[in-house]
């Protein structure tokens, strides 16, 4: 049975891990602004593997993010900016965030769970995946180019650190978070129902 467990989890982390790879290459645009999707197969690892399983799949979420600051699985130009500013800064302000939402959401995930159903839990899950990811990738951009006189001109224009970061939930990062909490929260849920995870029911029930 423990071998078919981790069969299972395996499987499920290289599904997670692939689809961020696809999902790398698709934006949805909305009134010039994009929507990514990475942070829905993040939440799902979350949900089904834990906080380990989410900073797996995060991981992979930052690597892709940072490739694409060098033309690699689509173009960020904000990214190639700071690219040609400090790579090594980029990498950190790409991959550190999105490791840091999977292992957060995990443990939310594992919170929440123990206080209502699996339905709920997934759902909150998923709302945060992309909250989370929002709030640190944005922070690290400001602790890493906020004094950089070039950053500050093209992106900061004048406005605080604070400001900057708020200005970042707009309707694009508003959209995000209401897709991850909808897609997230129904396949975590299909997976309980489906029974392809397994948690100990007295820890969550499935409502």
């Amino acid at each position: 049975m423990k071998t078919q467990v981790n069969t299972k989890q395996l499987a499920l982390l290289g599904l997670m891990t692939a689809l961020v790879v696809v999902l790398s290459n698709i934006v949805i645009p909305v009134n010039g602004l994009t929507i990514t999707l990475n942070v829905i197969p993040v939440a799902i690892a979350a949900i089904a593997l834990g906080p380990t399983g989410g900073a797996i799949v995060g991981a992979v979420f930052g690597t892709c993010s940072f490739l694409q600051c060098m033309g690699i699985l689509g173009t960020s130009p904000m990214g190639m900016f700071t690219f040609e500013i400090s790579p090594v800064l980029t990498f950190l302000q790409r991959f550190v965030p999105r490791v840091l939402d999977g292992f957060c959401v995990g443990w939310i995930f594992k919170g929440v769970s123990k206080l209502t159903n699996a339905k709920v839990s997934c759902f909150v899950t998923g709302f945060f995946a992309a909250f989370l990811n929002t709030v640190f990738f944005m922070s690290a951009l400001v602790i890493f180019f906020g004094n950089n006189a070039d950053f500050k001109e093209t992106y900061m224009q004048g406005q605080s650190a604070f400001a900057y970061i708020l200005g970042a939930i707009t309707i694009n990062a508003i959209l995000e978070m209401v897709t991850s909490t909808v897609i997230s929260g129904a396949v975590g849920f299909a997976l309980f129902k489906a029974k392809l995870i397994d948690i100990p029911e007295k820890k969550l029930k499935t409502a």
